[in-house]
C-alpha cells in the first residue's frame, strides 16, 4: 500500500509544480482573469488525467504480460 501512496504524493507534487508556470503563462497570455486561468487550467487537468490513465493502463497491461512471459521460465 505505501508504493501506492507514494505514487499519489509525487504525482500531486508535479501537479502542484506544473500549476505554477501554467498559471504563470496563461497570466502573461490573457492577462489575470481568474475564472479563465481557472477554466483553461481545469481542461489541462483533465487531459492529463486522461493521459496518466493511459500510461498506467499501458504499464499495467505490460507489467502482466511480462510476468506471464516470466512465468514459463520459472522452474517448477
Amino acid at each position: 500500500m505505501g508504493k501506492k501512496t507514494d505514487i499519489i504524493k509525487v504525482l500531486l507534487l508535479v501537479l502542484i509544480g506544473m500549476f505554477i508556470p501554467f498559471l504563470g503563462s496563461i497570466a502573461l497570455s490573457y492577462g489575470f482573469v481568474p475564472g479563465k486561468i481557472a477554466v483553461t487550467f481545469l481542461y489541462f487537468l483533465v487531459f492529463f488525467g486522461l493521459e496518466l490513465g493511459i500510461v498506467y493502463l499501458y504499464f499495467t497491461l505490460g507489467g502482466r504480460r511480462a510476468n506471464k512471459k516470466l512465468e514459463q521460465y520459472k522452474p517448477k
